[in-house]
């Protein structure tokens, strides 16, 4: 009899706690009505067996008790995908957890920010907020100005303005990254000289007079091409590229990093001498080629795949549209010798640099060793399928998955048509179109679509993989006959397991 009131207690707590979750839980059912009645409401896609799921959950949850209270308060939602797979179809979900923001009951931005409760709070919090402050006085702008970020500024005569409009629009679609301020106080207006115009200042930190502190925006009303405007001008001719605004910088691809002990709060002069001299090559690939500037420290794991040379005082590296690197080398570091990689590099004259483990000298098995040098001839081999499995060698994920990956291979060793492989991902470079951001990842890779590879959501049994093998596979896969079989029917509730 204890023991029963005590289990009772215990389901009791559980149903209690699940009852109290300040987290909203939508279906397929409800969620369009459900999510048009917020302003703004941050939505979790997740599945119940995710493991990166199951540790974001206690976070969430905190993280939605705190902005319930805020001001405004923030909803936090979530939707299993496992039980709505057309909602989260809708959406383009691909992955688990996939969070992103809807405001007035429409998709606005995926979710970039923190996976922890107080960074997701203070994210979210300032999402509630304008998404451009309003300026009133010379005094503020010229303070927010000479500060330390980049500030994008909408001047603008009267208050119902259609480019005030589009300006607004675009401040609301890239609030994530970037500062926008907008003012129609008459005094600013003719302080600065601009009645109906989009301005980007450079920082007081990067102003320098080898090009213009401001860049004057004077294109049509539309949002559209006022994003195409800050994104194409934002950083200057090179801007100081860090990890948290490298995305925008590595969307600008072709692009050249020149790293060196950047740093504008202890050293300006000395950062501002190395970045005068990329500078001055910059202006001569305008159009062609982006350049910017990166701390050695920030930046050292991307550094060291440089190879030999990375470690120079100052050093250059470069990055094609397709992610393949090139290095400056081990030559001494000058405005000359930038100008003549930054030409060879635009021209193909260079050869990239791969970062690589040894090619095995007996790859036989049944599960292929892929490193940085064999990645093309084995992976894009246009006549097979690929399972690739990236891993790392501390992850305890991925040696709990290994036997069964093992026995995954032994199953279809004898198919000519399909490779199963796996890569050490922390020791190798691989194609910037897979996207691998934890450990394990498996894609699948057709016969003949080498730019198409899919990420495996799927179980992690040898069944589960054995099963999305034979619904994906080009042709149809060889198994050992015990897999050919099929299910026979048994009374009961009795069947047949593979």
């Amino acid at each position: 009899m204890k023991l029963f009131v005590v289990a009772a207690l215990a389901i009791l707590t559980v149903l209690a706690s699940a009852d109290d979750s300040d987290v909203l839980e939508f279906n397929e059912g409800n969620f369009d009505t459900e999510i048009a009645k917020h302003d703004i409401i941050l939505v979790e896609f997740f599945a119940p067996w995710c493991g990166h799921c199951k540790k974001l959950a206690p976070e969430y949850e905190k993280a939605a008790t705190e902005l319930k209270n805020a001001m405004p308060p923030v909803p936090l939602a979530k939707v299993d995908c496992t039980a709505n797979s057309a909602v989260c179809s809708k959406f383009g979900v691909s992955g688990y957890p996939t969070l992103k923001i809807f405001r007035g009951g429409e998709l606005s931005a995926d979710y970039s920010g923190p996976r922890e409760a107080g960074g997701i709070v203070k994210y979210m919090s300032k999402q509630a907020g304008p998404s451009a402050q309003e300026v009133k006085t010379v005094e503020a702008l010229e303070a927010i100005n000479s500060g330390t970020e980049h500030t994008i500024v909408g001047f603008f005569a009267s208050e119902d303005s259609e480019l005030k409009k589009a300006f607004l629009s675009t401040a609301g679609s890239l609030r994530d990254s970037f500062k926008f301020m907008h003012t129609s106080t008459p005094e600013v207006l003719e302080k600065y000289g601009h009645k109906d115009n989009v301005v980007i200042f450079q920082p007081g930190k990067l102003q320098t007079k080898l090009e213009d502190v401001q860049k004057v925006y004077e294109g049509e009303a539309k949002s559209a091409k006022i994003t195409s405007f800050i994104k194409e001008n934002f950083m200057g001719l090179a801007g100081l590229r860090t990890m948290d605004n490298m995305a925008f910088f590595d969307a600008k691809k072709p692009l050249v990093v020149v790293y060196y002990e950047v740093d504008y709060e202890r050293n300006p002069k000395g950062s501002n001498y190395w970045r005068n001299r990329v500078i001055k090559v910059a202006k001569e690939f305008v159009g062609q080629l982006s350049f910017s500037v990166s701390n050695k420290g920030e930046f050292s794991h991307e550094i060291s795949e440089f190879g030999p040379g990375s470690d120079a005082e100052v050093f250059a590296g470069a990055f094609s549209t397709d992610g393949k690197k090139y290095s400056y080398g081990e030559k001494k570091f000058s405005v000359d010798g930038l100008k003549e990689f930054a030409t060879q590099f635009l021209n193909g004259e260079l050869t990239p640099y791969v970062k690589s483990e040894p090619v095995p000298e007996d790859n036989d098995g049944p599960v292929k060793i892929i490193v940085g040098s064999n990645f093309d001839e084995i992976v894009n081999d246009p006549t097979k399928d690929v399972l690739l499995e990236f891993y790392a060698p501390w992850c305890g994920h991925c040696k709990a998955l290994a036997p069964k990956y093992d026995q995954l291979g032994e199953k279809l060793k004898d198919d000519p048509n399909i490779v199963i492989a796996k890569i050490d991902a922390t020791a190798n470079d691989y194609p910037s179109i897979y996207q691998v951001r934890g450990y394990p990842t498996i894609f699948w890779k057709p016969a003949g679509k080498e730019d198409q590879p899919e990420p495996y959501q799927g179980g992690r049994e040898v069944a589960d993989f054995v099963e999305f093998i034979k619904k994906k596979a080009t042709n149809p896969p060889v198994l050992p006959a015990e897999e050919k079989k099929s299910k026979k029917k048994k009374s009961g509730d009795d069947k047949e397991e593979l």
